[in-house]
């Protein structure tokens, strides 16, 4: 237990330092992790932490690191991927033709859009695919951009892409810089930034679990303002919708859902 263990004065803090809420994330995960950091730092109260984090860029960008849960691979959930290759994109080509508008939410280190581009680009030309890839924190941001990633990573992309898009530097794998045209990365906070509106396919996968219930019912609603009518947001094997209805959608298979 820290010294001065004032965490209600800490998370002000924060929300006026970063802009981040932490009231949205579930207080007693939160709380345990960022205790964590801040005595891995040699620091024994919030309010030295906080002092810390203002003055200093790097501890500052590590707060915001650590923050941010980054638990990603290409292709997870490969019978999920199935499902979107083989029904969910032929159906959106069909309704809405064949530049869909796709918002991949919390994308993380990249894995996700760049895999979305792969995927769609045995349906379509890669010219005609453009993919917004969003995440809160700058430095997976940038791991994005720059599209190195291990073996471990890759392990789940189909044979017949990997030979096509990656290239092997190392130990490490490289995404093509076509695949990466087709990705225009930015800084968002699914809390309080404006959304994309006219979305087709909205992906949003094992992040929502790390918010309350209320908050997890504010994204839900705001996802489903974002898309078209007919729209898909497709989510992760951890997460269920379980007041879908409500919130204005119909179930399609068990993690994609269209808005009505």
């Amino acid at each position: 237990m820290l010294e001065n263990d004032n965490y209600e004065k800490f998370k002000k803090d924060v929300l006026a330092l970063a802009k981040i809420d932490l009231n949205a994330y579930k207080e007693k995960q939160m709380r345990r992790r960022i205790n964590t950091l801040i005595t891995k730092n040699g620091i024994k109260t919030y309010d030295a932490y906080v002092a810390l984090i203002r003055k200093d860029k790097e501890k500052f960008e590590q707060f915001i690191n650590f923050l941010t849960i980054n638990v990603s691979e290409f292709y997870r959930n490969p019978e999920q991927w199935k499902i979107l290759e083989g029904e969910v994109f032929p159906e959106l080509i069909k309704k809405f033709g064949r530049s869909l508008k796709i918002w991949s939410a919390a994308c993380s280190t990249g894995d996700e859009p760049y895999s979305l581009v792969m995927a769609l680009s045995r349906q379509v030309p890669l010219a005609n695919i453009r993919v917004i890839a969003t995440d809160i924190d700058k430095q997976v941001l940038d791991t994005a951009r720059m599209g190195l990633y291990n073996e471990k990573s890759i392990a789940a992309v189909p044979e017949d892409l990997k030979k096509k898009y990656f290239t092997k530097v190392g130990n490490s794998w490289q995404i093509s810089e076509e695949i990466k045209k087709r990705v225009e990365f930015k800084e968002h906070d699914l809390l309080k930034d404006v959304y994309p509106s006219g979305c087709h396919l909205i992906v949003c996968r094992n992040v929502v679990i790390y918010f309350t219930e209320e908050a997890k019912d504010k994204i839900y609603q705001k996802f489903h303002r974002s898309l078209a009518q007919g729209g898909v947001l497709f989510i992760g094997s951890t997460e269920q919708i379980m007041n879908y209805r409500e919130l204005g959608f119909d179930r399609k298979k068990s993690f994609f859902f269209e808005k009505k």
